[in-house]
């Protein structure tokens, strides 16, 4: 299923001018500071906006099409939406909510259907009470419940997390990853939240003051330096398997296309696949293989791009196999270690985090 977007609209002392296709089903991120246009886009693709000029066709299916005079309203655009402070009845049980989604659904679904979401959410102790009396990441698994059960053809969450805390945001997230997982929709998730990005996305279209700045793989967008249309802070996103378990030393080892990392024990069976942040600041570089040293990690690369920043700061982007990562050093390190494109270095990953219940 494929999602194709062009967007243009004078807001007065801002104008949104943005362009992008997403092929297949995946979780799209619009991401991008306060102010970028990423609601404003969300909103046009669910139909509470309309554009001064625009095209958006989801599956083939013509939505909006200025020139042509098309705009299916929103109750007709099969989107379900997921605003950042839930908007579920006051009045209605969490059963009710869902249930008003599940009714209203253009293609009705049985009450297994119910069931199934409900199950995947962790929701079935909450369903008779009131919304006022459950936890922000409670809410956002009903809101997310009741926006599935409209059987849509695509999902568009605009910031659920901006609202909670660190424990609430920790709460959802592994449901976010397990509705990526399990329904095969495409996703287009508002965040200016690179930590949930990196867990959640596969593609990302980069927003800059109303414009589409940049857009690709989440892959590629966390480690991109060259062009200053990546994204900050940078670092890098690693699909890996589990390759083994060493349960007497309490570690995993995870393997990649570019090598293998080892890391504290996961929870889940060999064979797996999980997603691995590195942080540009948990990377150290030497020019000489270290011996005797505590860092589990040490993987041979080449540098393959290098950008200087502020404060004496220089980021240098790793060619690790067909992987890259981005190291980030002073640059009176940079000098003393002579790196340049193609110099041959060795990565001390000091702290991997581990996205074990992706």
């Amino acid at each position: 299923m494929s999602v194709e977007v062009s967007l243009r609209h004078n807001f007065g002392r801002f104008a949104l001018d943005v362009a992008f296709r997403i092929e297949r089903p995946c979780v799209t991120a619009l991401f991008g500071p306060s102010g970028a246009g990423k609601t404003s886009v969300v909103n046009a693709i669910a139909g509470l906006f309309r554009p001064d000029a625009g095209r958006i066709v989801i599956d083939g299916r013509v939505v909006l099409d200025t020139q042509a005079g098309i705009f299916v309203p929103a109750r007709a655009r099969r989107a379900g939406y997921v605003f950042q402070d839930s908007r579920l009845f006051p009045h209605m049980s969490v059963e009710d909510n869902l249930r008003f989604g599940w009714r209203r659904a253009p293609v009705p679904t049985g009450e297994n259907e119910v069931a199934r979401v409900i199950g995947m959410l962790g929701i079935s102790h909450l369903l008779e009470r009131k919304p006022a009396s459950l936890s922000g990441g409670e809410k956002g698994r009903v809101a997310l419940g009741r926006a599935l059960l409209s059987s849509p053809d695509i999902l568009l969450l605009d910031e659920p997390l901006a609202a909670l805390d660190a424990a609430r945001r920790a709460e959802i997230l592994p449901y976010l990853q397990r509705l990526r997982d399990e329904t095969k929709l495409p996703m287009f998730y508002v965040s200016h939240a690179v930590d949930e990005v990196a867990r959640l996305a596969d593609r990302i279209v980069v927003l800059r003051e109303g414009q589409s700045v940049a857009e690709g793989s989440v892959f590629d967008l966390l480690t991109r330096i060259e062009d200053g249309t990546g994204i900050e802070p940078v670092g890098a996103v690693l699909d890996a398997e589990i390759a083994a378990h060493r349960a007497a030393d309490g570690l995993s080892v995870l393997a990649f296309d570019g090598g293998s990392l080892i890391v504290s024990e996961v929870g889940r069976a060999v064979g797996g696949r999980l997603r691995v942040r590195i942080r540009a600041e948990d990377i150290m570089l030497a020019r000489e293989e270290p011996r005797a040293i505590s860092a589990n990690n040490v993987l041979p690369a080449a540098v393959s791009g290098v950008r200087l920043g502020a404060g004496g700061q220089a980021d240098v982007q790793l060619a690790c196999g067909a992987t890259r990562l981005v190291a980030r050093i002073t640059q009176a390190s940079l000098t003393r270690l002579a790196l340049a494109p193609g110099v041959p270095v060795f990565a001390i990953i000091k702290s991997v985090t581990v996205d074990s219940s992706s």
